[in-house]
Formats: structure tokens, sequence, C-alpha cells
């Protein structure tokens, strides 16, 4: 079982909202536009890597060799595949809300009562209005699913086309698990005909005005901020405008080094360790050469496993 870190993910409406308005002038003149920060933004989190993406889990049922991708699914992080075992049942999410239970029947008008035609009126009509102190019962029901898996091993790559679509940091990488899996058409294709998977990948999230999300972190957001500045001066060093070209290109140069330098800030920022990453390498270089240790030797005092 792998650990990792997850992001927390915001709109990039605030740093498109910076880069307007501190090209104010810019953009009022309509120079340029924010027509292109969507693919500015693409550019800056492919660069950093897969970190900067969203990382979702998954259950797929494979069903004649193949299950169907998540409509987000960018590339995979690991594939586990799982057998169904014993367990506690758990109970749905979803509610059903209805008028009538297993064993009785309410109806609406006339109103009855245990089956019976309200009788307090002798009106035929009644509609129950004269009865306020009955309500009508309304029920609710959530079902249970008795359905437990459990990890069993990391499925292998099958070809050179899905090693396209899994991260540098795929725990399925070097496994030898005999059975693979492939990617293709968005589907999720394996050796064997059914099973279930459980499947860890990075996923694209947008927002409600179809913006790719980002990670909330300053040094990614500092990153993209100077590299859309950037990428704005190159647009206007390509146009006619009332500076001159010198004046853009030292502009250009002076917001290209920021973008580098925020670059490699967000570079080191996504590449630290939290304290439980730092606590289980540690516990990894204790253990290192546990194997060398003779079982039988008894003049190294107070030796013993260090997990």
């Amino acid at each position: 079982m792998s650990y990792y870190y997850k992001y927390n993910f915001i709109t990039p409406d605030i740093v498109y909202s910076t880069v307007k308005e501190e090209l104010k002038s810019y953009f009022d003149t309509g120079a340029v536009d924010d027509l292109m920060f969507p693919t500015y933004l693409d550019k800056c989190l492919r660069k950093l890597g897969r970190t900067t993406y969203v990382i979702s889990e998954e259950i797929l049922y494979i069903e004649d060799f193949e299950a169907r991708l998540p409509d987000n699914f960018f590339a995979v992080r690991e594939a586990w595949l799982c057998t169904a075992i014993d367990g506690y049942p758990y109970r749905s999410a979803n509610s059903f809300y209805s008028q009538a239970d297993s064993a009785t029947t309410i109806q609406v008008s006339p109103m009855t009562v245990g089956g019976q035609v309200c009788s307090h009126c002798n009106q035929s009509g009644c509609s129950g209005d004269c009865m306020p102190e009955i309500i009508q019962a309304v029920y609710k029901t959530n079902n249970e699913r008795n359905v437990t898996y459990t990890k069993k091993y990391l499925l292998k790559p099958g070809n050179i086309s899905v090693r396209g679509n899994c991260a540098l940091d795929c725990a399925n990488f070097g496994s030898s698990a005999p059975d693979s899996f492939d990617i293709r058409d968005n589907k999720f294709v394996t050796n064997f005909r059914t099973g279930t998977v459980y499947l860890i990948f990075y996923a694209t999230e947008y927002d409600n005005a179809g913006n790719q999300m980002i990670p909330d972190n300053f040094r990614i957001r500092e990153y993209i901020e100077a590299f859309i500045k950037y990428k704005v001066f190159e647009t206007l060093s390509n146009q006619l405008t009332d500076e001159t070209f010198q004046q853009i290109q030292q502009k250009l140069a002076y917001y290209k080094q920021l973008s580098d330098e925020a670059f490699i800030m967000a570079d080191i920022e996504i590449k630290k360790q939290d304290v439980y990453a730092k606590q289980r390498r540690i516990e990894q270089d204790l253990n290192r050469f546990n194997m060398y240790e003779l079982p039988n030797r008894i003049n190294r005092y107070g030796w013993r496993r260090n997990n």
C-alpha cells in the first residue's frame, strides 16, 4: 500500500484576476485578453508533473475483460486486483422517500386509516381536512449492501501504450503479478474476464466555470501567475503597441526570469516530504540491512528490528 499527500484544490479565478488587475492597462485597451489563460494553466500543470492533479479512487468492475474509465481520468497511479470477502454490511448513502411502507398503504383522498374510510363526518367527499390531528405518514428507506473487498496484488502494465498512461511514481511498475492491464479507448482492459479492480488515478477536476482546478499551494500559485504574465508580454512583443520594442523586450525578459525562478521554487515545493513521509523514509533506512543480520548472532548487544 502506498502513501501520498493530497492537496486542497481551488479555482484559478483568483490567479486570473490578479494578472488582469496588475496588467490592467493592457487588458483595458484590448491589446491582450484572457482567452489563452486556460491553455497557459495547462502548460504549467503539465510542466510541474502529475503531482498537481487530483488523486481520486474508483472501483472498476471488470466484465468481458474491460471496464469503462472515469470521465476525469488522466493517468494511473495504482491498480489493485481485489477479491470479495465476508464482512459487515454498509448502508447506502441514497434514501428513498414514500408514503407507504411494506405493510401499510395510505390513501390521500378519501383518507383511510388502517384500511377503513374516515367516518369523522358524514360527507362522502371528505378530504380529511376536518381531522388535523391525523398526519399523512412518509417513510424513509435506506438499503444495506454486504460487499467487502480486499486488495491482493498490483496489476502489471501490459505493453508500451499503457506506460504512457501511468505516472512516473506508478506503483505498478516492476510488479511481478501474473495479471496485467492495458488502457485504450477510455477503457481499462485486463487479461482476466471478470473481477474487481481498485484504481487510484490522477484526475482532472474543473470548477463551475470550466476552469481546471489548481493546488492550493503558495509556490504553485506564484509560478502560475508569473508564467501567465510572461506569456502576456510574449504576446505583446508580437503585436504593435504604444511602447517601443525594446521596452517590451525588457519586460519580457524580466517576467521570463520571474517565471523560471518561480518554477524552481514550485518544483522544490512539490518534492518536499511531509512529516509522515520522512518518518517512513527513516524507518526504511534503519531496516535496509536487516536481511543481512545473522539470526543466531549474540555478540551484538541491543540489536533488534527497527519496525
